[in-house]
This record gives structure tokens, sequence and C-alpha cells, in this order.
């Protein structure tokens, strides 16, 4: 068995530390860098047990201006100034980011993460979700002009006729993508199906009845019930099967 002299054991144990201190380190870089997703829930209960943390809603200021959470700061992920606006917030304290659904708050995020921030905390489906669950807002406006009613909403889904329901948004890009697809089959597909398309911040309170906290939202009734609902991008073939076993 081969001596092991005191300057080959600390030379080992000088190599280890040194390894350990570098993989600390470098997963602790990492872990700083990454933001972490968090339900509506756990969202409020950070807030509620850090009430001094960085808020950051950046949805568009119109969608802020019809509600917010309380001491939210707004600034528009989509604007041109918005990282240079990031250097108003402190990159060394706690910041959670939220938008309506999740969207934007990931790229938020994101990119505050790259910039140094060290805590970013990114809420999953973001002010619809937090609504849908019944969590406070603040300046929040009563329900647009023209927005369809529970009672209206029924009677458009009552006959026998299938109808489909698209909730979407003018800043979802998945919504504008689909929206030519869906406006071609309004008219191709007239006999079979009719076709609403509600935008979402118009409709809130009536999404809200709906469990609609995500964008786009797919809903197909006949006779007055709930037959399909889907979620984010869907193919057209999958809504011709889905209005086709309807008829």
């Amino acid at each position: 068995m081969p001596k092991v002299t005191i300057f080959t054991l600390l030379t080992i144990l000088a190599m280890k530390f040194a390894w350990t201190f570098f993989l600390t380190a470098f997963l602790g870089t990492v872990y700083a860098q990454t933001p972490v997703l968090l339900t509506a829930e756990r969202a409020d209960s950070l807030l509620r047990a850090m009430p001094d943390i960085q808020l950051l809603d950046v949805r568009t200021a119109s969608e802020y201006g019809n509600g917010h959470l309380k001491n939210a700061r707004n600034f528009d992920v989509r604007d041109s100034t918005f990282a240079q606006r990031l250097n108003q917030l402190d990159p060394n304290k706690p910041v959670l980011v939220y938008c309506l659904s999740g969207g934007r708050s990931a790229k938020a995020s994101s990119l505050m993460a790259s910039r140094g921030f060290r805590q970013v905390y990114d809420m999953k489906g973001g002010y619809a979700k937090w609504t849908a669950a019944g969590k406070p807002v603040t300046g929040a406006k009563p329900a647009a002009k023209g927005a369809l009613t529970m009672a209206e909403f029924t009677k458009l889904t009552a006959g026998s006729k299938p109808v489909l329901v698209d909730f979407f948004a003018k800043w979802c890009a998945p919504c504008q993508e689909m929206l030519p697809m869906i406006n071609r089959m309004k008219t191709e597909l007239a006999s079979q199906v009719t076709i609403l398309t509600l935008d979402y911040d118009q409709n809130k309170e009536l999404a809200k009845q709906l469990g609609v906290d995500e964008i786009p939202t797919f809903l197909l009734y006949k006779d007055q019930q709930l037959k399909w609902r889907g979620l984010g991008t869907v193919q057209e073939a999958q809504f011709r099967e889905k209005i086709q076993a309807l008829q």
C-alpha cells in the first residue's frame, strides 16, 4: 500500500475544497439567475410574508388601469423602454412579476434574471389566475360597455346547433395567429356551428364565471352543455373533428 504523505493529503483536501467552492458558487449563480415559478396561492403567501417585496405588473397601461395587484408598479414588457425602466428597481431585492396569463411575465422575468436580479418570482397564470381565485385587486372598473352577461351567454348557447366560443385578446400572439383561421371557419362552417369571438379584456367577468383563466381558450357548446374545452394553439383539423362529432 503506497504511503500517503502529509503534503499529498493536504493537496487532495485543497483540491476537494476548491471543487466544492466552485460547484457551490456555480449552482448559486444558476439558482440566482433562474426565475422561480409560483402559483397564485404561493404568490399570495409570498406577498403576505414579504409585504415590501417589489411587485411588477408587465401588462399594458390599459390593462393595468382596469385592475391590478395592490402596490404593483407597471412596466409594459412590450414597450421599447422596458429594459431601461428596470433600472428603477433594486436588483438585490426580491421581485414578483405578473402579466395576464403568464406569457409576458415569463419573458420579463427571464430578462430580469439575465440582467442580474437575484430573486425573481414569476406568477404562473398571472392576473387571470389571481382573480379567478378571488384574490384582492385594486383599481378594477365595472364591466366594459358591450360586455356579454351570463344570461345573454346562456341564451346564445342554448340551441341544438353547436356554438364555439373563442376567448381572445388583441395582445395575445397565439390568439392573433389563429384568428384568420377562426374567421374562415365562421364562413365555411356556418351551417354546422356558430362561432363567437369574445375579447377577454372586455368580458373578464363572464370569463371568470366560466372558469376561463388562460387565453386563448375555446369552449364548444350544444344544448347549453359544454362538450369540449381547448387551450392554447389548436389545429383546424381538431376544431373540425370536434364540431363534426356534434352533428
